[in-house]
């Protein structure tokens, strides 16, 4: 497969074709994804997109796996940690901040991608298969947590985190993205409700 080189890391084609979607996606939305305008942005050459995406459907498909391994990244290196409280709410607090600072684009690209999941049935699917690679180790987090309820609190986690992005990347709040601090106070005093006063780190 072709690869092209990035520094000291080297990108297979098919992932430049996929960046190239998520970029127009970030730019133009939905309607300015099509195969010739992701050959052109990726400067490939006139039906290389065709090659690795035959229709449109498998077009959103690679987008959304490339979506999620660049989303992968801002999570902690090896996963969550199994440490204390303290160490959860500032490595869940540091992913967030670097998600809302370094990479606003990838949720303009999410939120398209989603919308569009809801006319698809066939991409929901794939989607939400992609969305659980993030879900599955906060509720393996609540569970060793000792929450009496995990599968609902990880719910509550995940919806806390998905507004405050939103609200961030396109909502009211775009202007006013939190430091690390306010983060690890927010995830303190939604971890403490759900948890118990106990919980809360020192």
């Amino acid at each position: 497969m072709a690869t092209r080189t990035t520094g000291t890391s080297r990108t297979s084609r098919a992932d430049v074709v996929a960046d190239a979607a998520l970029g127009l996606l970030a730019e133009r939305g939905m309607r300015g994804l099509t195969h010739r305008a992701v050959d052109e942005r990726a400067g490939l050459p006139q039906g290389s997109t065709s090659n690795y995406a035959r229709t449109r459907q498998s077009l959103l498909e690679a987008a959304v796996r490339r979506l999620a391994e660049r989303e992968a990244r801002a999570l902690p290196p090896g996963g969550l940690p199994g440490g204390g409280p303290r160490e959860l709410v500032a490595a869940l607090a540091a992913a967030l901040h670097r998600y809302l600072t370094h990479h606003r684009e990838l949720l303009v690209c999410r939120y398209e991608l989603a919308l569009e999941a809801t006319r698809r049935p066939e991409l929901r699917e794939f989607f939400d298969a992609t969305g659980r690679q993030f879900r599955e180790p906060l509720l393996a987090v609540m569970t060793a947590a000792g929450s009496a309820e995990p599968e609902r609190h990880t719910l509550s986690l995940v919806a806390w985190c998905e507004g405050l992005m939103f609200s961030c990347a396109a909502g009211s709040f775009h202007r006013s993205v939190p430091g690390e601090a306010e983060l690890r106070a927010g995830f303190t005093e939604l971890l403490n409700g759900m948890l118990g006063p106990g919980w809360a780190p020192r």
